[in-house]
């Protein structure tokens, strides 16, 4: 079973037992339990059922694992026969969630 849920503007595919990494949500305390209520596909074996635009009475339920920092990422610009480089980092903070159950 698995379902496609909205995250902070984001879709994910989501199942039972699966760590997820989301972007940072900073009001949510480590150990504490999340719901995410905009569901909008659940698989149950074959019998999908798409929401319009959300699938009523569905919610996945999660835990909060640890707030962590991705990979860093190397931004480059250069402009050729210019002379121009520059070179900038970023490192994005994620959060990482455990997802407990979906409630159809």
């Amino acid at each position: 079973m698995y379902a496609i849920v909205e995250i902070l503007g984001q879709q994910f595919k989501v199942e039972a037992g699966k760590r997820l990494f989301i972007h940072r949500m900073n009001e949510a305390d480590r150990g504490s339990a999340i719901e995410f209520d905009k569901v909008l596909l659940i698989d149950n074996e074959g019998a999908v059922t798409v929401g319009a635009p959300l699938v009523e009475g569905a919610k996945v339920v999660g835990e909060i694992l640890s707030h962590v920092r991705g990979e860093k990422v190397i931004v480059f610009h250069k402009k050729r026969r210019k002379g121009y480089r520059k070179r900038n980092g970023h490192r994005q903070d994620f959060t990482e969630v455990l997802i407990k159950e979906i409630v159809a």
